[in-house]
């Protein structure tokens, strides 16, 4: 069993756009943000920007997993036993989401990319009690 399309489509699109989203931001913007930061609170941001990343990399390879099954390129048998969504110890840490010293840039990716990553594991999850 395969996630839905629609829906899958739109979580597909949702993490691709943070994403890039992500990127832009750590490319572009991170260095500012940080420079005006006390030692402490950068290295609470470095921290923080590496969670989001680490969200967005296991929401996105469950996601591609879903999808080359969807698109018959591996069974769903396969894409459930080699695309578990992992770092739950990671990834589920939100104490520090709306820690003042973060720049508003960076909490609102750890609410969102949090958001993304606890409904691909609820999608995960669906899909393996559906197998079972």
């Amino acid at each position: 069993m395969v996630a839905a399309p629609a829906f899958f489509d739109k979580t597909y699109e949702e993490a691709l756009a943070l994403l890039v989203e992500a990127r832009n931001y750590i490319a572009y913007q991170e260095t500012a943000d940080l420079q005006v930061l006390d030692p402490d609170s950068r290295l609470l941001a470095t921290q923080e920007t590496m969670r989001v990343t680490c969200r967005l990399t296991q929401s996105m390879a469950w996601l591609l997993g879903q999808r080359a099954a969807q698109l018959g390129e591996i069974s769903a048998e396969e894409a459930l036993a080699d695309f578990g969504v992992g770092g739950q110890e990671v990834c589920l840490d939100d104490r520090w989401n709306q820690d003042e010293r973060l720049p508003p840039a960076i909490r609102a990716l750890l609410g969102r990319t949090l958001s993304l990553y606890e409904r691909v594991g609820r999608l995960d999850d669906m899909l393996r009690q559906a197998a079972a």
